[in-house]
């Protein structure tokens, strides 16, 4: 295995550094690879649902799909909850923060926020307020949040629901995860009205 010469960065020659922006190219290429994975961990995940946390996140995406979202969109419905296993109480911000640098900016602020959102449909139930989204009113992308939760999240727990496979959705998230991150292009966009 190749390695830097340097044990502290300033050390560090233009050749180590060469070596590394090739590596890091090369683990960044890979990324899909690694989501997949992750994806297909979520069925094993958190339990006490009537479906694996990786159907829940087929089930959302489908139904985006269904509904018309447009593939950023499905991208994050199928992607909104990785953050369950490391980032359990702040796994929405976890979930945004790897689909940030591919989507546009309404779309990651529609992921980051969904653990909010999804309190007006149980946060009654333990204890907690109902409507602390409505603080979001004023938000361009408050409408967009509330379909995520309401038309794609919150009902993706239906053992009977034919989602479609991890498979059918690889090449969207290719498409997405291979995009030059942070690209001024994308991030700004607006969604097709």
């Amino acid at each position: 295995m190749e390695t830097v010469s340097f044990t502290r960065m300033e050390n560090g020659t233009t050749e180590d550094y060469a070596l590394l922006d090739r590596l890091e190219r090369k683990h960044v290429a890979e990324l899909p690879d690694r989501i997949m994975d992750h994806l297909r961990a979520l069925e094993h995940s958190l339990e006490g649902y009537k479906v694996s946390r990786l159907e829940h996140s087929l089930q959302a995406a489908t139904r985006a799909e269904e509904d018309g979202a447009d593939k950023e969109l499905v991208a994050a419905a199928l992607i909104h909850d990785l953050g369950d296993d490391l980032s359990p109480y702040n796994h929405a911000q976890l979930a945004a923060s790897i689909i940030r640098p591919y989507v546009r900016e309404e779309v990651t602020w529609a992921v980051e926020m969904h653990g909010l959102f999804q309190m007006q449909f149980y946060g009654d139930k333990i204890g907690e307020p109902t409507d602390m989204h409505e603080s979001h009113k004023d938000n361009p992308y408050y409408e967009t949040c509330m379909r995520f939760c309401r038309d794609w999240d919150q009902a993706a727990f239906d053992p009977d629901y034919p989602s479609k496979p991890l498979e059918h959705f690889e090449p969207l998230l290719r498409e997405i995860f291979t995009r030059p991150a942070f690209d001024p292009a994308i991030l700004k966009e607006r969604a097709a009205a």
